[in-house]
């Protein structure tokens, strides 16, 4: 058992070492951006208040139950005037003869215990419903676009360190043929074929490649930086890459602008819309509800009194009359239950609905304008790409054919200078023509990679495995 655990732990720490010894291909490096990225979390964040609405919806069915209660103290007086009563012989009371006042007093209890279920609304909850299940479709869709822009930025930073990366190789071939020369001046200068100020050309030119490929290890260590906050990979990884750029073949794009995450989103959320406003158009229809009440009255220490006599006197008998003076030891009232079937029909609410209704239309309209909008757009955006792309390859053909003219300039030159024909600062001027036209040539490559990854993303058809 010891030696499987050992063997175990040993596995992966070979396992760290060699990841930590190896370059992170792009996949990597977009994966790991996928899942840090800021806008991505808070957009998943927020689909979770879509989830949950839905889920409130449909717990709208579900029984409530409500208890409460008070306690305190009771005081209360009734005024009671006496009606006529005729019992003749005995007692005749014309009426308003007594006026009297019957005072409760005491201390009391009440709790209640209430049930509801929503039976029926109408088939609002229903429309709502739907309208979410769009409007979550509509915010899933979305996801797309904003994980394309995060392979966009990535991709961006990757092609852009590969443009180093090759100018560096043009930078360090550059500083390879001047030290050639050097020698050559080195020599020339000794035998008097050029002056000192011809030599000290060349120098100037040893220097100012220098400060080149300072400039772009500098830029080389910016953009490991940015990697570095995007991927969370460490430098000492980072700096194993060595891309190269290559031009991007594009394919036949085989969908269209209306398949465009933000026009498929816009589709959903008219159909959201739609549903918004039938939901709101059953405001007129009743809504039943299930309700039952359970309820417990107390009164302790209580009691019951009249200001005046509530049996009057009879003088025919000698009776003097008498008041009402109770202390009942406590009143109770268990159970009082009350159940049934309710109903709520609003026959007219003060065009409260209608205004609803109104306004989900207009946030249809505005939806609908928004689609036209964008359809317009994108379309002109999808033929702007176009033509970028296509001037791109065409300047990767130009460029390609100045590189091959400034090498060709550069060879005939280090003859010239080499059998003292030429001065040094001709030399100096065809090697900068090269290695501008090398340096360019690159960025033509790159230029033209940003312009079909956005022809691309004109259709939503953003392939990695096209580009690395």
């Amino acid at each position: 058992m010891k030696s499987k655990l050992f063997f175990l732990l040993l596995s992966l720490l070979f396992y760290h070492y060699a990841n930590a010894q190896t370059a992170p291909g792009f996949r990597e490096l977009l994966d790991s951006a996928m899942v840090r990225d800021a806008d991505l979390k808070a957009q998943l964040i927020k689909n979770k208040l879509t989830v949950l609405d839905q889920h409130k919806l449909k717990d709208a069915y579900l029984p409530t139950l409500e208890a409460s209660g008070m306690a305190g103290y009771l005081n209360a007086t009734a005024r009671v005037i006496s009606p006529e009563l005729n019992l003749q012989p005995f007692l005749t009371i014309p009426e308003g003869k007594y006026n009297n006042n019957i005072n409760v007093s005491g201390f009391s209890g009440i709790a209640k215990a209430d049930a509801k279920m929503l039976l029926y609304a109408g088939g609002k909850i229903k429309q709502l419903n739907k309208a979410l299940d769009e409007k979550r479709q509509s915010e899933n869709i979305l996801l797309e676009k904003t994980a394309d822009d995060v392979a966009t930025v990535i991709s961006r930073a990757y092609d852009q360190l590969a443009l180093v990366h090759q100018s560096k190789k043009v930078l360090d071939e550059a500083k390879r043929r001047l030290d050639a020369n050097r020698k050559t001046a080195d020599k020339a200068l000794g035998y008097g074929l050029i002056t000192p100020y011809d030599h000290k050309k060349i120098e100037l030119a040893q220097a100012t490649l220098d400060a080149k490929v300072a400039e772009y290890e500098g830029k080389k260590e910016l953009l490991l930086t940015q990697l570095e906050v995007l991927t969370d990979i460490s430098k000492e990884r980072l700096r194993l890459i060595e891309p190269v750029l290559t031009a991007v073949v594009l394919p036949t794009p085989q969908k269209t602008i209306e398949q465009r995450a933000e026009i498929r989103a816009l589709d959903h959320g008219i159909s959201a819309s739609g549903y918004k406003i039938k939901a709101e158009q059953t405001w007129w229809i009743p809504k039943v509800q299930l309700q039952a009440s359970a309820y417990y009255i107390g009164l302790y220490g209580s009691r019951v009194k009249s200001s005046d006599n509530i049996i009057p006197p009879i003088p025919a008998i000698g009776y003097p009359g008498r008041k009402l003076d109770w202390r009942p030891t406590n009143l109770n009232i268990l159970p009082l239950l009350t159940a049934g079937v309710g109903f709520k029909w609003e026959i007219f609410d003060g065009r409260e609905g209608k205004h609803a209704i109104e306004t989900a239309r207009i946030d249809r309209e505005l939806l609908q304008n928004q689609k036209y909008d964008a359809l317009r757009k994108l379309t002109l955006n999808q033929a702007n790409n176009q033509s970028n792309y296509d001037i791109a390859n065409a300047q990767i053909a130009l460029k390609q054919k100045e590189k091959e003219l400034a090498n060709n300039a550069l060879v005939q030159a280090e003859k010239e200078f080499r059998y003292g024909m030429s001065k040094s600062t001709e030399l100096i001027a065809a090697e900068n023509d090269l290695e501008s036209a090398e340096l360019e040539y690159q960025n033509a490559i790159f230029n033209q990679r940003r312009a079909a990854i956005e022809v691309m993303r004109s259709t939503q058809e953003l392939d990695i495995n096209k580009l690395y």
